[in-house]
């Protein structure tokens, strides 16, 4: 396999610590809605798509009234909470010291990810920070594929991975005919069978090693 010339990557609980704030903000938003709480373990199998694809599942005609109660809560905390996965500030610079396209492909609220982003000084990383709604449609689609390589000039194709913790991410990167890397994730779980990735590491200084002995 060749050094990739672009790489995209997720962003919740790929590149940075978001579980307990996405999980504080749902059951928040459950219980205001009269339903039972999840567990934690629950939060992390329930929560891939974006809030318009996942909401109307879970509320019927009430998901706008529920994504409300959700992004209020999460925006008076998630600022104060967001924070770097072991690695991943020192991983993101030197790939672009080596000349790969960094982009963001997220399925959380593309004004919240970008702030986020800003906040952390990650921002000058990337050529394009994409999530839920700035594209026509939300991963697994490949729309925010697209659009997040477009500022670069770059196609989908063997020379763009695509990184990621769920099997979500990995969906989103065959659909784009992008190679699919799993970080973290056990690569033998039920939900890869379907659809493995090419690729798995343990951590980001992992990820950065294998790159760079390409």
């Amino acid at each position: 396999m060749s050094r990739p010339k672009a790489i995209l990557f997720d962003w919740d609980n790929t590149l940075v610590d978001t579980w307990p704030t996405i999980h504080e903000s749902t059951n928040h938003c459950r219980l205001a809605m009269g339903h039972e709480p999840w567990t934690l373990e629950e939060t992390k199998e329930r929560t891939r798509l974006s809030l318009r694809e996942a909401f109307p599942l879970l509320f019927g005609d009430r998901w706008e009234e529920a994504r409300e109660i959700y992004m209020s809560h999460f925006n008076k905390i998630h600022l104060e909470r967001v924070c770097e996965l072991p690695g991943c500030a020192g991983m993101l610079e030197a790939l672009v010291n080596e000349g790969i396209y960094l982009g963001v492909v997220s399925n959380k609220t593309g004004h919240v990810l970008r702030r986020e982003a800003d906040h952390l000084g990650w921002a000058k990383y990337f050529g394009a920070i994409v999530g839920a709604g700035d594209a026509a449609r939300d991963k697994p689609a490949p729309d925010p594929v697209l659009l997040a390589l477009a500022p670069g000039g770059i196609a989908p194709g063997e020379d763009v991975w695509f990184v990621g913790d769920t099997a979500t991410d990995i969906e989103c990167a065959i659909g784009a005919a992008c190679v699919p890397v799993l970080l973290y994730g056990t690569i033998d779980a039920p939900e890869f069978i379907r659809m493995p990735p090419r690729l798995r590491f343990a951590d980001a200084s992992r990820l950065f090693d294998h790159i760079r002995g390409l």
